[in-house]
């Protein structure tokens, strides 16, 4: 670890929409990162499967904790967390336990060297581990990737990736307009416009299934089109 990533504050943002089973693990995940000093803010997006209950029971363990009183989406929960941020860097990390907090001092590396603004967590560059799940979710994945980055003019190689990192002053002047998981090609196409400088790492990916409680699906892939030509041309 280094001594600019322990004085360096990280402002992790966590959105959370019925992860009633997973939201005190990946909080213990969290807490479990060493040599990083973190800021662990929660936006309960309206939960209503015992969310909110068991985040009132470790709320000791989180620094910021926001309550949506209805759903309004990962956007609304991400734009919520974001002007809560007092770190220097904002880091998204989702509940469900498919991306690994112990990747943090990769994540942020770039960051901390001088040489990036923002930062992807890429499932398709490399990890340690990467579950193997859904022939057509990685088909519409690297499709959207390749739509956006058609109209961004970056080569990045997982625009829908939940691991993406921010200077927080850099995140909190863009204005999110997108509630749901359209916020995605959203934020990528308004850095992209912003000509910073951007950059991909490896990580790993511990998907999980339907039944295990992913809810991203068809629809959300339909809207995301929309949003990358929304954003990169009529925006």
């Amino acid at each position: 670890m280094s001594e600019s990533s322990k004085e360096t504050r990280v402002s992790v943002v966590v959105p959370v929409y019925n992860e009633a089973e997973t939201i005190a693990d990946i909080v213990d995940r969290i807490r479990a990162v060493e040599g990083i000093a973190l800021e662990l803010i929660v936006v309960d997006d309206g939960s209503t499967d015992g969310t909110r209950e068991r985040l009132e029971a470790i709320r000791d363990r989180i620094d910021t904790l926001v309550f949506h009183e209805h759903n309004q989406g990962k956007g609304a929960a991400l734009r919520t967390g974001f002007q809560k941020a007092t770190g220097e860097i904002t880091l998204v990390q989702d509940a469900d336990l498919e991306y690994d907090p112990q990747e943090y001092h990769r994540l942020i590396a770039p960051i901390l060297s001088g040489h990036a603004d923002v930062v992807y967590g890429s499932r398709f560059m490399g990890g340690d581990s990467h579950r193997v799940l859904y022939f057509w979710h990685s088909v519409a994945n690297n499709l959207l990737t390749l739509l956006s980055n058609m109209l961004t003019n970056l080569n990045l190689s997982d625009m829908e990736t939940c691991y993406k990192v921010f200077r927080t002053e850099l995140i909190q002047s863009i204005d999110i307009q997108e509630r749901g998981f359209g916020v995605e090609p959203e934020l990528t196409a308004k850095v992209a416009r912003r000509k910073v400088r951007i950059y991909e790492v490896g990580i790993s990916y511990y998907g999980r299934t339907y039944e295990d409680g992913k809810k991203i699906g068809l629809k959300d892939a339909l809207w995301a089109v929309y949003c990358i030509v929304r954003y990169n041309l009529f925006s």
